[in-house]
Order: structure tokens, then C-alpha cells, then sequence
């Protein structure tokens, strides 16, 4: 599987560093794709958040250890990040991290498991045709990349997983073409009531449910979860706390296309699973009274001022969970709880990050579909049509680069 990035499918903003050094220094920062600089920073936090993903993946067979397989996630973000971006830009550090912790939901589980090492109990080992959601994102300088991925484990390493049901064929396909026709849909001119009403067409199509809960955000410096959003489902379906407002994609905007789709009810609820991952409110504050709380958000404060986070990344555990609670109730900190669909239904989730450029909108993180999610059921014909006209432009894309790259070769 390749990840859906290509350096030769994404045109970068006109203008040189040179002639930005030459324009006054106390000019407003840009923060979004018209500048070079920061679509180098999305491409190389999506390429970390890939090579995080593809690694993981063969690791994911039965007898696997959940824990140990975040461990793997996470340690590889790390490390490839401490390798880039070490020299000061404007006289600071560039800030740089895990922005989504490494999450892996199996089976009823939708998504956020991310289990702390005192509670393995929680998280048995990996059994063959379990279903695996896979989640997480980095960033570079507070540029965000995310990706899911959802995956079927093998017996063993090397071997051909098999489907615990044909409904997860069903569900995997359906929700692999949903991200792809929203990912066709935005762009600029186009609403987020289009594309929902889009991915109505696709639920129906194989006969599977959107998670209700579940929004894509637009994506912008620092902030995960911007204003700008879209439904899964319509307004009488969706399950969020407010009514998404209609809005109009324009160039040089990042989102998060988000993804999830159930044979169930299509409604995640909280089970019995502790609540580990959350972000901290920037512009609330409250005097904490209990000295663990203290210690929890100073920590937060230091380590993850933005970006989502599990309490297994505090480095006292005990405290974190201790202090955590007082933190929630003042809206300190927004909570992501695990969610989980009715037992037996067969869950998937798929995510993406995209930025809408002059050129087109690129996909930059994910992986391309496993061959063994098979179905019977397939798009409507105005989606296929949609799909089948992106497959043929990217075909173009890649020929005319091959040319390009055998006539350089050819000079030579």
C-alpha cells in the first residue's frame, strides 16, 4: 500500500524566500498555503504521520499487544520528528509533536482507545478477523497532518486477513469511497451541505450507517477543530450538540476529512472504557484547588498547549488520573471519549487530510484500500461518475510527470 502523497502532485505557491525577506519585517504572519513555507511543513508532518502508518500496520497481527503497538505509533512520530526542524526560525524553537495520540479501537469500538499501561487489562490481545481502527496525527510548527486507517488482523505476519463478516466488506468499502468523494468535493465554491448530501447518497448505496457523532473539521495553525465543519449526516440524523452552520470551501484551507460508518445503528455511545484522550481549552481558566489537578495542567501547559493528548503521555500516571477530573468540570480540558457501536455490528474508519491548493485539492495522508475488503454493493452512479473522473485526472498527473521525469533523464 503507498500513501496517497506525491511531491510531483503538489504544486507549491509562487513567490521565493528572497523576495519575502525583502517586504517589511513587521508584516502580518501567513498561515495558510499561499505560503511555501507552510505547505512544506503540512507536507512533511503528513509524510511523519504516513511512515507512522505503514509502519504500524504489519505489526497489527493476532497476539499483538494493543499497548505496545500505540508504543510503536507514537515512538516512530517522535523520533523521525527529532530529526527536522531543529533549527530556530524568527529566534524560537519550532514547535513540533504528536497532535492526535495514537489510537487503535477494536471491534465495537469507533474511536479515542488509547488505554493507559496501568489498565492493560482493558486491551487483550489481538485476535485474527479482529477489526482495527487505527488513528493518529502529527505536526510541525502547529501545521496538522491526520490520518485512519482501519484494518483486519491477519493470523500471522504475511498472511491474507479474512473478513469476520461479509457486512465488514460492506462497511470498509463504503467508507473508504465516502472519504474519497468528499475529498472530490472540496474545493473552492463547493458547501459542506454538498458534500453530506453526497455521502447520504453513499450510505444508501451499501446499506450502512454514518456514525452520527463523528464531524470533519477544517484544519488551521494550532487548532485541530476549526469553525468550519461537515456533517456526516443530515440535521435530523446528526448527533451533535449544534446544528452544522453551511459554509463555502475557498483555496489555500486544510481539512480533516473524517469518516466513520457502521452495519448497526450508526449511533456511538460511551461504554465502560476510561476517557484518556483530551485537549486543553485555550481561553478558559479556573484556580485549581487539588495539588494533582495542579500538576496535571501545569504539565498539559508544557508538553501539549494545543493538541490533543492521552493521559498516558503525562509522565505520572497516577496523578494525571487523579487530577483530571477537576480539570474536566471547569472546562479546562474537552474530553474524547471512546465511543462503541451495539455488539456484532462491524465498524470502520477512515481519515484524511487535504489541502485545497490552487492546483487542485491533494489528499496527503492515508493509505490506498486493502484488497481483501470485498462487497457485492457498490456507489451510486453519480458518485462512481465523480470518483472515476479524480481516478482518470490523477492517471493524467502521473503520466505527465513520468514523461517529464524520462525527457529529463533523456537531456542527460
Amino acid at each position: 500500500m503507498s500513501a496517497m502523497i506525491d511531491d510531483d502532485d503538489v504544486s507549491l505557491p509562487s513567490g521565493s524566500e528572497d523576495e519575502n525577506e525583502t517586504e517589511e519585517v513587521d508584516k502580518e504572519v501567513v498561515t495558510d498555503l499561499s505560503d511555501t513555507k507552510v505547505v512544506t511543513k503540512y507536507l512533511e508532518a503528513s509524510r511523519i504521520a504516513n511512515l507512522a502508518l505503514s509502519t504500524l500496520i504489519p505489526h497489527i497481527v493476532a497476539g499483538a499487544s494493543v499497548l505496545d503497538l500505540i508504543e510503536i505509533g507514537e515512538t516512530i512520530i517522535n523520533k523521525s520528528l527529532s530529526k527536522i526542524y531543529n533549527k530556530k526560525e524568527d529566534g524560537k524553537d519550532v514547535q513540533k509533536g504528536i497532535a492526535f495520540p495514537v489510537c487503535l479501537s477494536v471491534n465495537e469500538r469507533i474511536c479515542n482507545f488509547s488505554p493507559l499501561k496501568s489498565e492493560s487489562d482493558s486491551a487483550p490481545p489481538l485476535s485474527a478477523s479482529d477489526v482495527v481502527k487505527i488513528d493518529l496525527g502529527c505536526h510541525i510548527d502547529g501545521y496538522i497532518a491526520c490520518t485512519a486507517h482501519t484494518v483486519v488482523v491477519p493470523s500471522a505476519a504475511g498472511q491474507t486477513p479474512v473478513l469476520p463478516d461479509p457486512g465488514m466488506g460492506d462497511v470498509g468499502k463504503a467508507c473508504y469511497d465516502a472519504m474519497s468523494v468528499a475529498a472530490a468535493l472540496i474545493k473552492p465554491g463547493n458547501t459542506n451541505t454538498m458534500v453530506t448530501s453526497a455521502l447520504g447518497k453513499v450510505a444508501e448505496s451499501y446499506g450502512v450507517k454514518f456514525i452520527a457523532n463523528v464531524r470533519m473539521h477544517q484544519m488551521k495553525h494550532f487548532v485541530i477543530d476549526g469553525s468550519k465543519e461537515i456533517a456526516l449526516c443530515p440535521p435530523d440524523v446528526e448527533a451533535g450538540e449544534e446544528r452544522v452552520a453551511e459554509c463555502t470551501f475557498e483555496e489555500n484551507e486544510v481539512y480533516c476529512i473524517d469518516v466513520a460508518m457502521s452495519t448497526g445503528t450508526g449511533k456511538g455511545r460511551e461504554g465502560n472504557d476510561r476517557t484518556t484522550v483530551f485537549k486543553r481549552n485555550v481561553d478558559q481558566t479556573y484556580k485549581l484547588k487539588m495539588k494533582a489537578s495542579k500538576y496535571v495542567l501545569n504539565q498539559i501547559q508544557a508538553d501539549f498547549p494545543t493538541m490533543p493528548f492521552s493521559l498516558r503521555m503525562v509522565p505520572d500516571e497516577r496523578q494525571a488520573k487523579m487530577g483530571v477530573t477537576e480539570c474536566v468540570s471547569h472546562n479546562l480540558l474537552s474530553a474524547y471519549p471512546v465511543f462503541n457501536e451495539r455488539d456484532g455490528a462491524y465498524v470502520a474508519h477512515f481519515k484524511t487530510t487535504v489541502l485545497v491548493m490552487s492546483s487542485g485539492t491533494k489528499k496527503v495522508t492515508g493509505q490506498g484500500l486493502d484488497g481483501y475488503y470485498v462487497s457485492e454493493k457498490g456507489l451510486d452512479e453519480e458518485n462512481e461518475a465523480l470518483l472515476k473522473e479524480v481516478r482518470e485526472a490523477e492517471e493524467k498527473k502521473k503520466a505527465k510527470a513520468a514523461a517529464k521525469k524520462k525527457k529529463k533523464k533523456a537531456k542527460k
